[in-house]
């Protein structure tokens, strides 16, 4: 993991690299961006890095012998450099896919599709997000397997007394998301990960909402695998990234077939290249590799302790806030040592998506919906909230125009 020097954030400054935070909106109001936790803002390097590519060296990779197919290549190949250094993981073990939904589909079919059979159980929790759920779902049926799903407590945690009570002999994968995107909750997921591997088990860890906002140790996490996505993380869309323990990618075999994930092809078969392009059939995202390394140089630049440090801040802020408007109701822990700068919310006598367009017309922008939680929104009894997330780039003035937006909205809906 990188050990960059780690300093004070000054949101204000950095907003200044953001060009869509930096200029005001058409009608000249400020942007409130808080909606991090959909997609992260990219800094004017980024999109510098991809467009440097496309002008300068747009070649395939790992196929020409030219000058410009090798630096395409070599630039390729920095990006993962750069993403296996932030997350301390093998370079080697460490696959590009378009996304993170698509790194933990490769592990359910890859290695569920082959490996799970009739009666074997694969463990979630409660507040999974569907990427994490759904492809154990499918592949479970059709393996005749079980997806059980462990409960959360009230105040938005896993209920650890459960999840050791429902790990058992027949366990053989437990998925859970390292920082809830709905709850903002920050799961142990050493400890989940050692319980499982004492009973066997493999594990899948969701780093969606961890990597880009905390400093995260793939090895002293342990999971055998581990997924996020480059868009949440100051990075372009089209890019996420699987993180496999040792040996796991070699005993699995291809998720896609195509060109360049081979050894060789012949009339009676084929065979597989070495990872991590056994897993990387076809063109990948070149540009899209770029520009996440070029994000990760940027994080680095910040320092992710000093970005952890400024959420928790702003977290705290949002929390105080939220609290000072009557009638709204938060979800999740309270305590900013255990929860992200995601905050989910609903307001007495006015729908989430009221909620979300009316704050717009204030130039605050955040979700509302049920953030692909479905089984969680019924645990908490809601059909959908509204979600306010942070990042390096929020400041006090974002949150209190949250807080000033949802105190006319209250008025606006005559529930004052």
């Amino acid at each position: 993991m990188a050990s960059a020097a780690q300093h004070a954030l000054d949101a204000r400054a950095l907003r200044a690299e953001f060009p869509i935070l930096a200029s005001p909106r058409p009608g000249g109001d400020e942007v409130h961006y808080l909606d991090s936790a959909a997609t992260s803002q990219k800094p004017q390097r980024v999109l510098d890095s991809m467009d440097a590519y496309y002008r300068e060296t747009n070649a395939n990779v790992h196929r020409g012998v030219y000058e410009m197919a090798v630096e395409a290549t070599e630039r390729f190949e920095a990006g993962r450099d750069a993403v296996a250094r932030l997350v301390n993981h093998p370079r080697e073990a460490t696959v590009f896919t378009k996304n993170a939904t698509e790194a933990i589909n490769l592990v359910a079919w890859a290695w569920g599709a082959r490996e799970l059979g009739e009666g074997d159980e694969v463990l979630v929790t409660m507040m999974e997000h569907h990427s994490n759920t759904v492809p154990w779902q499918i592949v479970a049926d059709l393996r005749g397997a079980t997806v059980r799903f462990c409960p959360v407590t009230p105040g938005g945690e896993i209920d650890m007394d459960a999840m050791r009570d429902m790990i058992g002999p027949r366990t053989r994968m437990v998925a859970v998301v390292h920082v809830s995107n709905t709850l903002g909750t920050i799961n142990p997921v050493e400890e989940i990960v050692a319980m499982a591997h004492e009973a066997g088990a493999l594990t899948m860890v969701d780093a969606t909402q961890s990597v880009p906002h905390m400093p995260v140790d793939a090895v002293a996490i342990g999971s055998d695998f581990l997924a996020f996505a480059g868009h949440k993380m100051c990075g372009p869309t089209g890019i996420g990234v699987l993180a496999a323990a040792p040996g796991r990618l070699e005993a699995m075999e291809p998720f896609l077939g195509g060109g360049e994930m081979i050894s060789d092809v012949t009339t009676e078969g084929s065979s597989w290249n070495d990872i991590p392009w056994k897993f990387e059939a076809g063109t990948p995202p070149i540009a899209e590799a770029v520009g996440l390394g070029e994000a990760v140089a940027f994080l680095e630049g910040v320092g992710m302790q000093s970005v952890r440090a400024h959420e928790k801040e702003v977290a705290r802020q949002m929390l105080d806030a939220l609290g000072e408007v009557p009638g709204l109701t938060i979800y999740g822990p309270r305590d900013v040592e255990h929860r992200g700068a995601s905050v989910s919310f609903s307001v007495d006598g006015v729908h989430p998506h009221d909620i979300a367009q009316f704050l717009d017309s204030k130039g605050v922008c955040v979700r509302a919906g049920h953030h692909c939680t479905k089984p969680l929104m019924r645990q908490l009894g809601v059909q959908s909230t509204a979600r306010a997330s942070a990042y390096l780039y929020t400041t006090d003035d974002d949150v209190l125009a949250l807080r000033d937006g949802l105190i006319e909205c209250r008025e606006w809906f005559g529930v004052a």
